[in-house]
This record gives C-alpha cells, sequence and structure tokens, in this order.
C-alpha cells in the first residue's frame, strides 16, 4: 500500500461542464461504449449493466494481465474530522473479507504467482493485481471480494492505526517528502486539494468501525468504479466477468463539491536535525485537458526533467550547489501546480534561489533552440514509448483518465500532441513557469533559513 503524488501526466482532470477546444476537435471523448484501435492495440469502454465502467486495452505480445478497481474517493472528500479516512479504508481492505483472512489474501494471489498493491491519491483510490493472463479470474476474485465483503475488524483497525502512525512518521522522518507536502498543503490551503492524504494521528484515533462502514457505503458505489485492464485476454470474457460484480453496493455516490482555495504566494520553513536544506518552490499549472498542456510538459521537461535540462545543468554541473535538482508538474482534477525541486547545503539556498531565478528569466528572455526543442520531445515521446510497454502501467493510465475525465489519451494522441509542439507554442505557457514573483517555496532544514527574504 502507498500513497502516491499523481505526477502520472495525462490523466488527472474532471470532465469539465463544456467541450475544450481539444475536445471539439477530436471527438475523443468516450462515455459509452466505443473502441479506440491504434497500431495494433485497441482500447474499448464500456458502461455494463450494474453501471460499472469498464475499459480495456488488448496487448496481444505479451502473456500477463494487469487489473485495476479504481475508486473515485480520496482525500478530497474527507475533512478535518476524518483526515485520513480513505488511506485508511485502503489499508483495512487486505485485513479480511467474509471468507479470506488477511493472510489468505496475500497467499491466494501468490498461490497464482502474481502480484497485489493499492495506492491512495487526493482523487481516488486504487486496488490492483497482475498476474499471467490464465489466471485473471482467480487474481480478480480477490480484488472484488476485498471491495464486496471487507469486515473491517476493529482488532485488524487497531493493529492498523499503529501501522499508519509510523507511515506518518516515515514520511515526517524523509525531508524532501515533507518539503513537497508542506508545498502542496499550503498551495490549495482552505480547499479540498489541500486535504492530507495520509492524515494525522489525532484524527486516526477517531476513525471507528462505524465510521468507516458508513464511508465505504457512501463513497464506494457503482457509479464511481472503474475497472481498467490491459494485456492478453479476451474482453468479452472480462466484461462478462464483471456483469453481476458490485451488486450490493450503491448505485450512485453522492455528487461531490469541490471547495476551492485561492493562492498567495507564501514562504513556510521546517527546521529539523538533518545535514542537508531541501528546497521546494513551486507556482499554480495547467489542467491537462487544456490546449497547452504538451506544450508544458515539453517546457518542464527542458527546464527539469532530465540531466541535461536547464536546471540540472546550472545548478548542479555548472555550479555545484546541488546533488538532485528538477521540475516536475502535478496535476488534479481541475487544477494543477508546477514545482522545482533542489536538495543543497544550509549556507547555499540564496546562490541555488539564485541560480533558478536566472533559468527562469533566460527562459522568459531568450527563444528555445529548435535543437533543444526537439530534445526534449523526443526525450518524452520515448519515455511515453517505454512506459507503454508495460501492461500495469498501461491500465493505470487508462483507468485513471477514465475515472477522472471520461476521457481517454490514446497513444497515437499523446505522441501527435508532443510533436505538434512549436516554438510559439512554448511561448505561450513561458508565463506559467517564469513569473518568480508567483511562487512560493518551502523548505526543510538544519538552520533557519529566511526563505520568504531569499525569494522576495
Amino acid at each position: 500500500m502507498k500513497i502516491t503524488r499523481m505526477k502520472i501526466t495525462r490523466m488527472k482532470m474532471k470532465k469539465t461542464e463544456s467541450k475544450t477546444k481539444r475536445e471539439q476537435k477530436t471527438g475523443k471523448k468516450m462515455n459509452k461504449n466505443k473502441t479506440e484501435s491504434v497500431a495494433g492495440k485497441v482500447i474499448k469502454t464500456r458502461t455494463l449493466a450494474n453501471g460499472v465502467r469498464i475499459i480495456t486495452e488488448k496487448m496481444p505480445h505479451v502473456r500477463s494481465i494487469a487489473l485495476g478497481i479504481m475508486v473515485r474517493t480520496g482525500a478530497v472528500d474527507e475533512n478535518e474530522k476524518n483526515a485520513g479516512i480513505s488511506h485508511f479504508v485502503e489499508h483495512m481492505m487486505f485485513k479480511g473479507t467474509e471468507k479470506r483472512g488477511p493472510y489468505d489474501i496475500a497467499g491466494d494471489i501468490d498461490k497464482i504467482g502474481g502480484q497485489i498493491n493499492a495506492f491512495t491519491a487526493k482523487e481516488m483510490t486504487c486496488y490492483y493485481v497482475k498476474s499471467v493472463a490464465k489466471n485473471y479470474k482467480k487474481a480478480a476474485d480477490v480484488l472484488v471480494d476485498m471491495i464486496e465483503n471487507s469486515v473491517f475488524d476493529s482488532q485488524e483497525m487497531n493493529r492498523e492505526r499503529k501501522v499508519i502512525c509510523e507511515e506518518i512518521k516515515m514520511t515526517k522522518d524523509s525531508p524532501d517528502d515533507l518539503a513537497h507536502d508542506t508545498l502542496i498543503a499550503n498551495m490549495f490551503k482552505g480547499g479540498n486539494l489541500g486535504n492530507s492524504i495520509i492524515g494525522t494521528a489525532s484524527s486516526l484515533k477517531r476513525i471507528t468501525r462505524p465510521i468507516i462502514k458508513k464511508y465505504v457505503s457512501e463513497h464506494y458505489t457503482r457509479d464511481s468504479i472503474v475497472v481498467s485492464v490491459a494485456g492478453n485476454f479476451d474482453e468479452d470474457d472480462v466484461c462478462e466477468y464483471f456483469e453481476d460484480k458490485f451488486g450490493d453496493l450503491k448505485a450512485s455516490k453522492e455528487k461531490y463539491v469541490e471547495k476551492k482555495s485561492v493562492y498567495e504566494p507564501f514562504a513556510k520553513v521546517r527546521v529539523k536535525d538533518i545535514n542537508q536544506t531541501h528546497l521546494c518552490m513551486g507556482t499554480k499549472g495547467l489542467k491537462t485537458l487544456d490546449d497547452g498542456f504538451y506544450s508544458f510538459q515539453v517546457l518542464n521537461n527542458l527546464l527539469g526533467g532530465s540531466m541535461s535540462s536547464r536546471l540540472f545543468q546550472n545548478i548542479r554541473e555548472r555550479k555545484g550547489l546541488a546533488y538532485s535538482v528538477y521540475s516536475s508538474i502535478g496535476n488534479f482534477s481541475n487544477d494543477g501546480y508546477f514545482e522545482i525541486y533542489a536538495g543543497v547545503a544550509h549556507d547555499k539556498v540564496r546562490e541555488a534561489v539564485d541560480g533558478i531565478r536566472e533559468e527562469l528569466k533566460l527562459l522568459s528572455e531568450a527563444p528555445v533552440s529548435d535543437e533543444e526543442l526537439q530534445s526534449s520531445k523526443e526525450q518524452l515521446k520515448a519515455s511515453y514509448v517505454f512506459s507503454g510497454e508495460n501492461t500495469t502501467t498501461r491500465m493505470m493510465l487508462n483507468g485513471k483518465n477514465y475515472l477522472l475525465l471520461d476521457y481517454v489519451f490514446t497513444p497515437e494522441e499523446v505522441m501527435d500532441g508532443y510533436e505538434g509542439v512549436t516554438g510559439e507554442s512554448l511561448d505561450a505557457v513561458k508565463g506559467i513557469v517564469c513569473d518568480f514573483g508567483n511562487y512560493s517555496a518551502s523548505c526543510v532544514s538544519g538552520k533557519r533559513v529566511n526563505l520568504k527574504n531569499i525569494i522576495g
């Protein structure tokens, strides 16, 4: 079980009220039963009679299958009193059902040589397995049993509560994670996206068995579930298997009403007994379905996405200020952020910030060369191809897209999107990352750092 920051890029936006320009141009919104065939691969979506949606991608060249049950519930559905309950539920799903004990859940997957795991994010929870193709029903049966029949035993809850409290301590002991979490929590402060995924020790104490059962009943509904499958399988057979599942779950979930935050730049410092300062700087980014998102990805990659990126070459290679420095993009249903991270010596924070400011200024003032643009595009296309050869990755991407967006990005569309990025389209999104005055910052350091003064 793990917590994810949801940095996978093409998957994260809730269905918008009106069609975007891209939807109008491509017509690739996939609502009911539809097939997208691309370069020998077939992606299909169906809405089963029970109301559960399913997305499948046939990959005939493999001998395995990856299957995920994705539920649209996460930290955004919580409040201060029950913070961390989605993540707590995810843990408890592995602690026994009406016919399987905790050992049996893992044991039944081990018997078929499979792998099972789960994760909780801001907007979703996912349970998934991977097995050889012929054993997929045995693997799927374990997941379905967990969703339908988990008992949420009180003694198991008490034990798992302690485990999660140790997980909280572990996160706090990881300074880079702590700096990131502090940045995101404050960037979206006052809104649902600012909610902690893991919760706190005090909020976990308030979560009892009746509270968990009520939460599962209200949020684990058939219309909030997407089944995603990728690998070598018979699509009709898979759909038939899930046709009569989840019948005891409620049909629909109460409509989610997002509480939005109002962004204002800030600086936050945490002092811990560590030998390095972990610095995170960030600003608001783009929605996944915005027309400029491919350009935004290319811009992020050339700025801080690889060893040849500008930040890496300047901050690490030329100035020697950091071992690790990079930029990244994060996306949620209707919001996003851009982040820069650097791990530097305590007395080098100002130099590192000045170096970052220098690169942003250069990026804003000078056009990106054709060579640098093409290199960044090729890196992203290659990375996408490599990830697409993994059944679990394909299952994840397809399922998250369909769950959070009701939209499926085909491999062809993604590759065309990267290829279509131009110098002019980069210029159109530069303002988002180059406006240094709109940046927030957080750091975890062994010394008190006047971060507000440094970035101001």
